[in-house]
């Protein structure tokens, strides 16, 4: 058995991480075998090795290897690809075609890309793993093949799965060994190392010096996230080679090639965007309450101001229609007096209190309640600074009475989702 120092000079693999080399210890252990290999990790961090090194050290060694990448085969033609058809199968089938798992008899065939399967075409290679059988497009004749599979993803199978996107026997027979590769950002001391040796590739293969990075640059490169793991860094590598003349390569020319340098800014908008869905719904009810305060609070300083000018005798009207507005239609403004408790305000500052003259606490309904109507308007005005969450929970209890505890009727009131009320009620324990 080679070693795994002995693998990554065979198949050009640079680096020295102890997940990367897990990898490889995994791939050679598995090889003599003809188990079903699942090869996971990031798009870009070199999935597609591993089943070279798995082929190479095999029995198999002396067949093919084909590698199909799923995700690139459109969905009306894929089965055709893969298991072939007979002629007349479809429109264009003018002759009978072999499919790569009938070329690969013998061999190893690498699926990459394939969570991409169609649901259709994972039912038929599901057959292939369980019995080694397939059937031509066309045709109604079982063949046999033996064929070992590989496979290659960077989706989260498991949510695959859940939205029935993947067939769950499907994986389990896939991963019967599962290879994760890590994500280059986990592999800090190799990526200078990569740098380097893809520098020296270039310079070779355009005849130029080699590019070297300043001291003070290394570790930017090291420390940026690199979305793109090892092909980003082989395409920064690239451009810096061909398009810069000096080749002592300064922190900030590196920091002109290197998109969203000094944080990682994108990740953290993706992690964000996940969640931003409960996010609008919080904010679809608190944009209603606020304007519903705005509302409120409108009319009931336009009421004061009248009464305070005409007296109370002209805007009766205006009295019960707001009344109603906030009480509800059948509530009365005499029962609205007799129940309702007034308080002594408080004001936040002393500034305030030296305009305003509270009535004494005699039941004298006549005596005057505000001194001057400005500053009235003013202590309307702080009101407004309500916490959110009293005007949430009243709003939301509200709705419930109006509609005998129906929180389907509440929740299209309210102009919120069903769930998101039902959240809110066992937030508030109503």
């Amino acid at each position: 058995m080679e070693s795994v120092q002995a693998i990554k000079q065979r198949f050009g693999i640079i680096g020295n991480d102890l997940g990367l080399n897990r990898a490889i210890e995994k791939a050679i252990q598995v090889a003599p075998t003809d188990i079903s290999v699942l090869v996971t990790g990031e798009s870009g961090v070199g999935k597609e090795s591993m089943p070279k090194i798995i082929h190479a050290l095999s029995h198999r060694k002396h067949g093919k290897l084909i590698a199909v990448n799923c995700g690139a085969i459109p969905e009306g033609t894929i089965d055709s690809e893969l298991f072939g058809h007979e002629k007349g199968a479809f429109t264009g089938a003018t002759q009978t075609r072999r499919g790569y798992f009938e070329e690969a008899d013998g061999g190893t065939i690498f699926l990459d890309e394939v969570g991409e399967l169609p649901l259709t075409t994972q039912v038929r290679l599901l057959r292939v793993l369980e019995n080694k059988e397939f059937i031509k497009v066309g045709s109604s004749k079982v063949q046999k093949t033996n064929v070992r599979i590989v496979a290659a993803t960077n989706v989260n199978m498991f949510e695959a799965i859940k939205k029935n996107k993947f067939r769950e026997d499907l994986y389990y027979r896939l991963s019967t060994i599962e290879i994760l590769l890590p994500p280059l950002r986990n592999r800090k001391g190799d990526i200078h190392l990569l740098f380097r040796k893809f520098a020296t590739d270039f310079a070779s293969k355009y005849s130029m010096p080699t590019i070297r990075l300043a001291e003070n640059a290394i570790p930017m490169l090291e420390k940026y996230h690199w979305n793109g793991n090892i092909r980003q860094l082989r395409n920064i590598a690239e451009q810096i080679s061909v398009l810069e003349h000096e080749r002592n390569i300064s922190i900030s020319t590196l920091q002109s090639y290197l998109p969203n340098v000094g944080g990682n800014l994108p990740s953290v908008i993706e992690k964000q965007s996940s969640s931003s869905s409960d996010f609008n719904n919080e904010r679809e009810i608190l944009y209603k309450v606020l304007f519903d305060m705005k509302s409120d609070l409108s009319d009931l300083k336009k009421l004061t101001l009248e009464l305070m000018k005409n007296g109370s005798s002209s805007v009766q009207k205006d009295q019960e229609k707001l009344i109603n507005k906030i009480y509800g239609n059948d509530v009365s403004p005499a029962t609205i007096v007799e129940n309702e408790t007034f308080t002594e305000p408080v004001y936040p500052s002393e500034s305030h209190s030296e305009f305003l003259q509270i009535a004494p606490a005699t039941g004298n309904t006549s005596a005057p309640i505000v001194e001057d109507k400005y500053h009235f308007a003013e202590e309307i005005e702080e009101e407004e600074t309500l916490s959110l969450h009293d005007k949430e929970l009243e709003l939301i209890k509200k709705s419930l009475e109006r509609h005998h505890g129906k929180r389907k009727l509440a929740a299209e009131e309210l102009g919120i989702s069903e769930r998101t009320l039902y959240r809110k009620i066992k937030q508030y324990d109503l």
